[in-house]
């Protein structure tokens, strides 16, 4: 038997544990009011017998108490009712001491794993996730409502990044890296004025993702776009500048080739500097910034042939990769690029093609870029174009008074993502039930994502200077609250979900792809977006229907139904949830169906969306992605690549991954084991899906066909 904690762990049966519960309880009590052996005997006995093969640790305490009354023993019951509830205050007034400790003593997997890109192990990140433990303490007990708390436990929703709702800061955002480039800012009470080079600008740029990412807690986008002014000026520095020298004795040629040459070199070292400041930069929460460069060459920019040169070299420097400590090349986790795809560079023989067939040769060696199609985007969001933030939500259009669009200095307030499947499992399949039970559902999330708005509400600028006071999102005086920004729109707020395949089988009995369940697929992502709406109407308040790219929230929602409701097929046995609207890993699909497919869902949640396909061996199918990248542009607004080739992201080895002695995957180059930073096709059962955490949560890689 095993016994559930209340934390939600999950133990062995220990019967002395018990035994020396009562015995500490007998001691308090007189010698004739105590429980005999033989008494605490029968009852380990009785608790035995139920034959269960899991018990909460609630009802174990229940049994005891009720078998000690029945043995006449009241005031040694009456002894351990008050021991058990002191012990309950004591948990209740100090939850963290073990989640703490285990994170210093390197063992709390949950904590250390959340977040990629932060180094657990490192003392600087783990002042960060301790501070995160006490907040998502605090938050839990104190700031949240008790039934939104129980509701995340209980995995009903998904109360995000709780580790920082203790203090007044948001999500992610759109940094207006114009503004602070073309005016001037100022960090750290100094003040930083407008570049007047390629290569200063870089490094401004850099300095200000730094300080950005230090005051929030999601991702930041920047728009290249802006740096190609400050390359004419470059170019037109140093052309005045060898003009002068020579006096005249240049030709025209001669002059402007020899300026190239300079202006060439700049671009190489500012853009080198972006790359290299951005992966070996720390920010004060203990991590490289999170942070997504968006590569657009707007048809409409008077600095178009500036961006082409600044676009092509970012993706030049990305396809070489970075040198790790062992000296080899390998893909860095940031910046994450995003590069558009417009009439004039979607290879049908535009004139920017060449930098695009340059992008797909980067995704099939370094998986980045991700690809947004400018004709859907321009279909969805009111003929603009324009970055998803950095957890690849995007912002609704808005207008300022002069009726202009805008969207760079804007943010995301939070995110709360709701379960779909639970909700299929509680209703039994009956479709009557599933649709008042998601109504219930969605009040909650409403009232959860309510309590982050309201978090935000009456915070003055001076808590984040740079966001609020020096133009990453506005340039409000000190003292001043940025309520202004949380309403009409300005700001948005997200519900996500997880998991509409699972939904759809557990109520419709087929998969979302199929007919029947498409149709009720689409009538439950419209029912979403409607409420959405509802809410942004009734509130003022920017809600958006956010398709959560948050693959531990899929593991998460799935580890709990599953040991709530034991082993269901299609849905709880796979160990994960297929994330938002995604058709399941495991469905024989093409890529070219199945962003078909997705786009009618990505239309609806316009919150944000992402949809990817598995390409094996894409270094030796250039062709075919490009085909691919075709397909994108004229079919689904938002997409990506994922490799099922061989390849080690520690030191850059791209071979085959071998099978140790101990039956995990090791590179036979620098011995890397974690699958977190390998790519494996799965040669032995021909699997070719993700890998996933066992039970145990141990360090072990399982396919989940052969479970190597």
């Amino acid at each position: 038997m095993q016994v559930i904690k209340r934390d939600g762990r999950i133990v062995d049966y220990d019967c002395q544990k018990i035994a020396i519960a009562i015995q500490k309880a007998n001691e308090a009590v007189e010698e004739s009011e105590r429980a005999s052996q033989q008494e605490i005997d029968e009852i380990l006995s009785y608790i035995e017998r139920k034959n269960k093969q899991r018990m909460l640790v609630e009802d174990i305490q229940d049994i005891i108490e009720r078998k000690l009354m029945e043995y006449g023993h009241y005031v040694l019951a009456k002894v351990y009712i008050i021991y058990r509830y002191s012990r309950a205050l004591v948990r209740k007034a100090n939850t963290t001491d073990e989640s703490i400790l285990t994170l210093i003593q390197n063992s709390n997997r949950d904590v250390m794993e959340e977040n990629s890109n932060k180094n657990a192990v490192a003392a600087a990140t783990q002042r960060d996730l301790i501070a995160g433990e006490v907040s998502k303490d605090l938050t839990k007990r104190i700031l949240l409502p008790e039934k939104i708390s129980k509701a995340h436990e209980e995995g009903a929703i998904h109360f995000h990044d709780a580790d920082y709702f203790l203090q007044p800061i948001f999500n992610c955002c759109l940094i207006d890296i114009g503004n602070m480039l073309d005016h001037g800012t100022v960090m750290n009470g100094k003040m930083i004025e407008s570049p007047k080079s390629f290569q200063v600008a870089c490094t401004v740029v850099t300095q200000i993702i730094a300080a950005v990412a230090s005051s929030q807690y999601g991702g930041q986008s920047v728009d290249i776009r802006h740096l190609g002014k400050y390359l004419r000026f470059t170019h037109e520095k140093y052309k005045a500048s060898i003009s002068k020298a020579a006096d005249g004795q240049l030709s025209e040629d001669v002059l402007e080739k020899l300026t190239k040459e300079r202006v060439y070199s700049e671009l190489r070292s500012g853009v080198q500097t972006i790359q290299y400041q951005i992966n070996t930069l720390m920010t004060t929460n203990g991590q490289s910034p999170f942070v997504t460069l968006f590569l657009h060459l707007d048809p409409e920019d008077e600095y178009l042939k500036e961006n082409a040169m600044i676009i092509e070299e970012i993706l030049r420097q990305r396809l070489e990769g970075i040198k790790n400590e062992q000296g080899v090349y390998v893909t860095p986790a940031f910046p994450k690029l995003v590069y558009v795809l417009d009439e004039h560079n979607c290879l049908k023989g535009g004139e920017y093609d060449y930098i695009t067939k340059l992008a797909v040769k980067c995704s099939a060696k370094r998986l980045y870029p991700d690809y947004i199609s400018a004709k859907k985007m321009r279909e969805h969001y009111e003929n603009n174009v324009f970055s998803p933030m950095g957890c690849r939500s995007f912002l609704s259009p808005w207008k300022d008074d002069d009726g202009n669009y805008k969207f760079e200095g804007r943010f995301n307030q939070g995110v709360v993502s709701l379960n779909l499947p639970q909700l299929g499992i509680l209703s039994k399949g009956d479709e009557d039930s599933f649709w008042k039970l998601l109504e219930d559902r969605l009040e909650l999330c409403f009232e959860a994502l309510m309590c982050r708005h309201r978090a935000l509400q009456g915070i003055k600028s001076d808590v984040s200077p740079v966001h609020w006071q020096y133009g990453a999102i506005a340039r409000l005086d000190k003292g001043e609250t940025i309520d202004q920004f949380l309403y009409g729109g300005y700001s948005s707020i997200s519900l996500g979900y997880i998991g509409l395949y699972e939904l759809t089988k557990l109520v419709k009995g087929v998969s979302h792809t199929q007919e029947g369940g498409k149709e009720f697929a689409l009538k439950v992502m419209n029912h979403l977006r409607a409420t959405t709406d509802r809410w942004k109407k009734e509130t003022g308040i920017g809600f958006a229907l956010y398709g959560t790219p948050a693959e531990s929230l899929c593991y998460r929602f799935a580890r709990i139904d599953k040991e709530r409701f034991g082993t269901i097929k299609d849905v709880t046995d796979k160990g994960y949830y297929t994330n938002s609207y995604h058709v399941d890993v495991r469905e024989e699909i093409d890529a070219f169906s199945k962003f078909t497919f997705e786009s009618q869902f990505q239309t609806i949640s316009s919150g944000g969306a992402i949809s990817y396909v598995e390409i094996p061996n894409m270094r030796n199918n250039l062709e075919a992605l490009e085909d691919v990248v075709r397909f994108i542009y004229d079919n689904i607004q938002y997409a990506e690549f994922n490799t099922k080739s061989d390849y080690c992201h520690v030191c850059g080895y791209d071979g085959e991954i071998m099978i140790n002695d101990d039956n995990e995957w090791e590179c036979p180059v620098c011995h890397n084991m974690d699958h977190r930073k390998m790519n494996v096709t799965r040669r032995t059962c021909g699997y070719l899906g993700e890998n996933f955490w066992n039970v145990g949560k141990t360090k072990e890689i399982k396919a989940r066909v052969l479970h190597l």
